[in-house]
């Protein structure tokens, strides 16, 4: 079981309305809601292969990143505060 699997279960037993947020690989809703916070990968940018963790918004039909992260932990915390759960 990954963070990511730990964190949607937390969010789910904390009450927290699915349509909120958006969890790659784990919870992507369908239809895609209007707006979300999202935790996501992207690559580094550093060209060496290696991968960072990207949390945000996502409105008006754009990801709007707010952090970037090392772990996934990292990341997963992150979220969880932006969501105040």
């Amino acid at each position: 079981m990954t963070n990511r699997h730990a964190l949607a279960r937390a969010l789910r037993e904390a009450g927290v309305p699915e349509a909120y947020y958006w969890i790659e690989g784990v919870h992507e809703p369908a239809p895609t809601p209007p707006d979300f916070v999202y935790l996501r990968t992207r690559p580094g940018g550093a060209g060496d292969g290696t991968t960072v963790w990207e949390t945000g918004v996502y409105e008006r039909g754009t990801h709007e990143p707010v952090a970037t992260h090392t772990t996934e932990a990292e990341a997963c915390t992150h979220l969880r505060t932006l969501l105040g759960a």
